[in-house]
């Protein structure tokens, strides 16, 4: 079925763009806060920085990380973001005064993901050594022999984990008390490595893959919606805006680029082969502002 309230928003527009420079090495991920207020972002260069999204001025540079930061987040509620790096480690920070407050170690490997549960209580965080932690629950294994290189909570009432692996399939983990461990679905249907998660507010789920392919799923009945193609290289990273309106895509090709929902056919294409290689994109809540991070 391909109705819905995301066929009925016109097509985006591309207003000014505003680049946020100061990064001394690849930039691995970005976040907006919940207001959108404060956008956050993570280098290859061990740093973290946070900026003022609407006039782009740097309000911190954050160390402490002693290996390239690779993934960053906020919690839902707003007082915390996560880090997370090659150095095994996982920091949770204080927002209102940019300050480490935990040092979170039991990975064994880079530590390449992380999710906050939508109450902001559990975060969860996936590595190289293919363990997924749960912090405060439980570790969540069964996920192969490969790496997980993403993964994220529902932001439905139903409390899953979903989890995407480099055995080309995307899992999920049922977290209700009493339900096993070890249930879970998987939905196939990608042909490489699942490279990006990302959930709608309705609970439509996207992932992005280095086969270059997009898919949409319906996690309740493990059906998929649509395969989006178009790009040329793997994809990075996809963002839903918050109205389900608009679908944003990173590509390692350096585009960034949007499709059409009412023929789910690509019909925008943002700074390609200006960017080099485009590692991230996140939507603001109000969906006005869209960021993307890039190797240089």
């Amino acid at each position: 079925d391909r109705r819905g309230p995301m066929n009925s928003r016109a097509p985006l527009s591309v207003g000014r763009v505003t680049f946020f420079g100061r990064h001394r090495g690849e930039v691995n991920c970005s976040a907006f806060s919940p207001d959108g207020q404060t956008l956050l972002t993570a280098s290859e260069d061990g740093y973290l920085y946070g900026w003022e999204t609407k006039s782009g001025q740097l309000l911190w540079r954050l160390g402490g990380h002693t290996g390239p930061v690779k993934f960053c987040c906020f919690s839902p509620d707003g007082y915390f973001f996560a880090s997370s790096s090659s150095d095994r480690t996982i920091r949770l920070w204080d927002l209102s005064r940019a300050e480490c407050l935990w040092v979170l170690k039991g990975h064994h490997r880079s530590v390449e993901t992380l999710s906050f549960s939508p109450d902001s209580r559990q975060l969860a965080s996936g590595g190289w050594d293919k363990q997924v932690i749960l912090w405060e629950v439980q570790v969540c294994e069964g996920a192969g022999d490969h790496p997980l290189p993403h993964l994220l909570f529902s932001s439905l009432h139903t409390p899953h984990q979903i989890l995407g692996s480099w055995d080309s399939t995307v899992r999920i983990w049922d977290l209700r008390v009493g339900t096993p461990a070890v249930f879970h679905q998987e939905l196939e249907g990608h042909s490489g490595n699942i490279s990006c998660l990302c959930y709608s507010s309705s609970g439509l789920l996207g992932s992005g893959s280095w086969d270059k392919n997009i898919h949409i799923w319906k996690p309740n009945s493990s059906s998929l919606m649509v395969q989006l193609k178009g790009h040329v290289a793997w994809v990075n990273s996809i963002a839903f805006s918050l109205d389900e309106g608009q679908l944003a895509s990173a590509s390692y090709s350096g585009t960034v680029t949007y499709p059409d929902f009412r023929t789910w056919s690509l019909v925008l294409c943002f700074w390609q082969g200006f960017l080099d290689v485009s590692h991230t994109c996140a939507f603001t809540r109000q969906g006005k502002l869209l960021v993307s991070g890039a190797a240089i």
